[in-house]
């Protein structure tokens, strides 16, 4: 006896589990995503031969100051007079704080030494100086 395969009998890939997978995808790298340059502020970092380790993200704040010296804390502008009390209130509800700066290349060097000596008077525990890595200039 014979038999013969019929059409029902052959498989198929639904499309809807794919589309929910990719979604999926989709949901988990959005969420885990982070950006740690503040959004809207331009800045050009100078560039570096050894990159340094990253600090702890949940200990660290971000301070930028972009080329006009505007200083923006964790991507909120903020006047360097209240610098150093917004320090201290983040101190005071994340605990020890690690403090990368990230300076413009164009902005002034007493610029960058004044918000570094407010960040030692707040508690710092330390500060990394953002920089732009290059690995073709290690070779």
């Amino acid at each position: 006896m014979r038999f013969r395969k019929t059409k029902d009998d052959e498989a198929n890939i639904g499309i809807a589990p794919l589309v929910d997978i990719v979604f999926l995808l989709l949901i988990f790298f959005m969420v885990t995503s982070h950006y740690d340059i503040a959004a809207g502020v331009q800045i050009k970092l100078p560039k570096i031969t050894k990159k340094a380790p990253d600090p702890d993200a949940e200990n660290r704040v971000i301070i930028t100051v972009d080329k006009d010296a505007a200083i923006y804390i964790e991507g909120e502008k903020i006047d360097i007079s209240a610098l150093e009390q917004r320090l201290n209130k983040e101190i005071k509800e994340r605990g020890v704080l690690d403090l990368v700066l990230q300076a413009d290349m164009d902005v002034s060097h007493g610029n960058v030494v004044r918000i570094m000596d407010i960040a030692k008077n707040a508690g710092i525990n330390s500060i990394v100086i953002a920089a732009r890595w290059r690995s073709k200039d290690l070779m």
